[in-house]
Formats: structure tokens, sequence, C-alpha cells
């Protein structure tokens, strides 16, 4: 799993690129279909913008979220990319 991170207006440290890394191994380490994650961080004056896009085999997920702190709103992108991908598997594994 490769992991893309791209910073506008705002300078990616040392901090971040960790946490980024730490996060998206524990949450995304059970679907072994993601192949690509690209992680987009904005800043508009107080409000911190994070874009999470997962792509891999036959699937594409998107999770965005905007918040006054730049670490919550990386956290919460994350969680609604996992919510999703979660979803998308429980569909595929649906046996009735």
């Amino acid at each position: 799993m490769q992991v893309h991170i791209t910073g506008r207006h705002v300078e990616i440290t040392d901090a971040i690129r960790d946490h980024i890394y730490d996060k998206t191994e524990r949450t995304l380490i059970d679907f072994p279909r993601v192949e690509d994650v690209r992680i987009v961080l904005d800043l508009q004056k107080l409000q911190h913008s994070a874009e999470v896009l997962v792509q891999g085999k036959s699937l594409h997920v998107e999770g965005m979220a905007s918040t006054e702190n730049m670490y919550t709103s990386i956290d919460q992108a994350l969680e609604k990319a996992e919510r999703q991908l979660r979803k998308l598997r429980e569909k595929v594994q649906d046996h009735h």
C-alpha cells in the first residue's frame, strides 16, 4: 500500500507525516485490496481540511473532513473512508 501526501497552503511536517502513516496502517490493514491512498491536506483561514482517496482493485472510496485541528480532520476523514470500505466489504461478503 502506497501513501501519497499533498499539502495545499500547509507545510507537511514530520509529525503530521508520521501520524498519517501510523493511522493509515492501523485503519486500512484489514483491507488487502487497497493499493493506493492519497491524502490531501488543505488550510483555509481557520479550517483545516483533509481529503482521503482510497483506490485499489475495483474500488474507489473518498472521505473528507474539515475541523479547526489538522489531526482531528485527518482522523475523521480516515474513519469515513474506513466506514465506506467496511460497507463495501459487507456487501460483497453478504451470504444468505
